[in-house]
């Protein structure tokens, strides 16, 4: 187990510290004051509005981290570094959000301007790394060295962590799960490749196939029910979807070799509905591949947050001693 490391003693305050977490969101910024051990003292959710453009998010995330360092110290607290993730292209090295879909950054120095803005220390990550760190610090892959987390929500992407810290990749984009071909003959993907992984797994490519079979809408939840309830229709969609997350996995598997697999997101929610069986479709597919343990993320919606978290305290204990 890699626990995260104490902050190093603040020289401004004799307050017990804090860090200030963001996880930002397509839709929602979730927000914290974490103490050093991992435990949130306040939480707080705020509307992304990436419909504003770029520009205007990046001043409701500094607005928002600056009101958290207020708050901090109004309950007596030192808040002595920020975490922020971010989805899409994260140059972590440089702070640079490099390319966002969801919320239109492009090239924008978030670690930068969060410091120039707050005066402190500050990390910048991805956001399911950040919560693949999390899962395997505090979370559901706690005491395996090697944990993969998959996130299965809108999208599929990934997160290797050795020891506790994440793989980056040569250009910040390791991880990507969701792309990788598992059906050449299947839809196109919004990535613009056919048959990947995310555009028949995801939980938002259930509720769209379900919806485009059965002419009525339904959330991926809502298939897993009427799976559950024996629905032909479903039960047929739901087999589907596990058969591609299983070669998704196997395929994980043989380039990572993970001991634990940590499954988390939106469609981790039916719990044993999806584990079991997915756990039964991986066996089958394995010759000379370890088998994983397979397990259900522990830290829910809160992961990202609680990663960013654990990043703003690395980041504090590499930052330079300030001068006495």
């Amino acid at each position: 187990m890699t626990e995260a490391a104490p902050a190093a003693r603040s020289t401004r305050s004799a307050h017990p510290s804090v860090v200030i977490a963001l996880d930002v969101g397509g839709t929602g910024i979730k927000c914290a004051l974490v103490r050093p051990d991992g435990t949130s003292h306040h939480t707080e959710r705020h509307p992304t509005r990436a419909d504003r453009g770029p520009d205007a998010v990046v001043q409701t995330i500094l607005g928002v981290a600056e009101g958290l360092a207020d708050r901090a110290r109004a309950d007596g607290l030192d808040p002595v570094a920020v975490g922020i993730a971010v989805p899409g292209v994260v140059d972590e090295a440089a702070g640079v959000a490099v390319w966002s879909a969801n919320v239109g950054f492009r090239d924008v120095p978030l670690r930068a301007l969060v410091t120039e803005r707050l005066g402190l220390p500050a990390a910048l990550g991805h956001d399911v790394r950040a919560g693949g760190i999390a899962e395997a610090r505090i979370g559901a892959g706690q005491g395996g060295r090697y944990v993969l987390f998959v996130a299965i929500g809108t999208g599929i992407a990934a997160a290797l962590t050795i020891d506790g810290t994440a793989y980056v990749g040569a250009h910040g984009a390791a991880g990507e799960l969701g792309h990788i071909v598992v059906r050449p003959d299947g839809p196109r993907c919004g990535c613009g490749q056919v048959g990947c992984l995310e555009a028949i797994a995801s939980a938002a490519a259930v509720g769209r196939r379900y919806t485009e079979l059965a002419g009525e809408p339904a959330s991926a939840a809502e298939v897993v029910r009427r799976a559950t309830a024996g629905e032909k229709l479903a039960t047929r969609i739901w087999q589907e979807t596990v058969e591609a997350l299983a070669d998704g996995l196997l395929i994980a598997q043989a380039l990572y070799d993970p001991a634990v697999v940590v499954v988390g997101g939106g469609l981790a929610e039916a719990g044993d509905e999806l584990l079991v069986p997915l756990r039964a479709a991986l066996l089958a597919r394995l010759t000379f591949h370890r088998e994983p343990e397979l397990v259900r993320a522990a830290l829910g919606d809160e992961a990202g947050c609680l990663g960013a978290a654990l990043l703003a305290l690395d980041a504090l204990n590499t930052a330079p001693t300030p001068d006495r």
